[in-house]
């Protein structure tokens, strides 16, 4: 590795670490030549398959499309970024581990619409609409009792309840 500072050639790692979400390996390296030090970052190279749209057409897997999707879907929704990061990597994962040189789009929207049912209820709803293109009320409901079905008594607690503050409210 070359030095960012006197490019020089010669380099050598002072210390090695994995950064905190484990997808990085972070290593402080120090310049032979000028003693100046510096940090580089290794990612591991995974190669996705190609997504085959619904259209026919084929294209390149983006990560940015997926994370864009899955961040437009929650947008002000009480989910914490961790957790929202949690998602996005075990999806990353799962396209990279398909052995298939390409995949459905279709697929890839099963498997975001999933991790979403297990973030937020509305975020899901919100995607599918979209996904499966909504025309009507009624698509709104059957998609809900499919949800409610799915996590039946599943109470999201992040949520205020608007019915004890009416109640606060009367009492006033």
């Amino acid at each position: 590795m070359w030095c960012p500072f006197c490019n020089h050639d010669d380099t050598r790692v002072v210390d090695s670490r994995i950064t905190g979400d484990g997808m990085q390996i972070r290593r402080r390296r120090e310049c032979s030549s000028c003693a100046s030090r510096f940090n580089t970052y290794e990612t591991p190279e995974l190669i996705a398959p190609r997504v085959i749209k619904a259209d026919g057409v084929r294209e390149s897997f983006s990560e940015d499309k997926l994370r864009n999707g899955m961040l437009r879907a929650l947008e002000k929704r009480p989910v914490e970024t961790r957790e929202v990061e949690r998602a996005i990597r075990s999806l990353l994962r799962e396209i990279r581990s398909v052995e298939e040189a390409e995949i459905p789009s279709s697929l890839i929207g099963e498997w975001v619409m999933r991790e979403l049912s297990l973030l937020d209820q509305v975020a899901y709803v919100r995607f599918a609409s979209v996904y499966r293109r909504f025309e009507d009320v009624q698509a709104f409901r059957d998609e809900i009792e499919k949800l409610e079905n799915e996590h039946p008594g599943k109470l999201d607690e992040r949520q205020i309840s608007l019915l004890k503050n009416q109640a606060r409210e009367k009492k006033r």
